[in-house]
């Protein structure tokens, strides 16, 4: 239970932190590429998975031709979160981030019912509208309006509710985590 706990913490903070120093590299240091950056902290990842597996810290299956087929289209997905997320951390005061990430709570509700066929209790519903009622006042008042920022803001939130859908709909969880 513990280990649990801690788990969920170290991931909450790595997440925090990741956005933090993407909006500090992006602004801050004027880094002229979130494309470029994402495919690089992507492309890290990789290798330290792979020195990870050799060290016997963690274990996943080798890659096999039909991952890909069998997965698809969720690495396309995945790239296109990234790379959204990032270029919406260039253009967005990171409270203008936050509140705009909201979107991705209905959109998930309608591809969820729309692709695995699910249904809501009102009371979940009403729960969103709030949710997202309380997102449209808190960015009513965003003086650094950015349209290009929003548009890619609601792109990335598009693309994390399709790629939470799709990984409903594709990954079978008792075969998460097999070697």
């Amino acid at each position: 239970r513990l280990a649990q706990v801690l788990s969920a913490l170290a991931y909450g903070l790595c997440s925090f932190l990741i956005v933090l120093v993407n909006k500090v590299v992006l602004t801050t240091y004027s880094f002229p590429s979130s494309t470029f950056l994402g495919i690089g902290q992507m492309g890290v990842t990789i290798i330290i998975l792979h020195i990870g597996k050799r060290k016997q810290i963690i274990t996943f299956p080798d890659f096999d031709r039909e991952i890909p087929r069998k997965l698809f289209p969720l690495p396309l997905l995945y790239i296109g979160n990234h790379l959204t997320g990032l270029a919406s951390t260039k253009n967005l005061s990171l409270p203008m981030f936050t509140v705009l990430r909201k979107f991705s709570i209905p959109m998930t509700l309608i591809l969820e019912a729309i692709i695995i066929r699910k249904k809501y209790p009102l009371s979940i519903i009403c729960t969103v509208i709030a949710i997202i009622a309380g997102a449209i006042i808190a960015s009513s008042n965003d003086l650094t309006f950015n349209l290009e920022g929003y548009i890619v803001i609601l792109l990335n939130d598009l693309f994390t509710a399709a790629n939470g859908v799709y990984t409903k709909e594709k990954i079978n969880p008792r075969e998460i985590g097999r070697a």
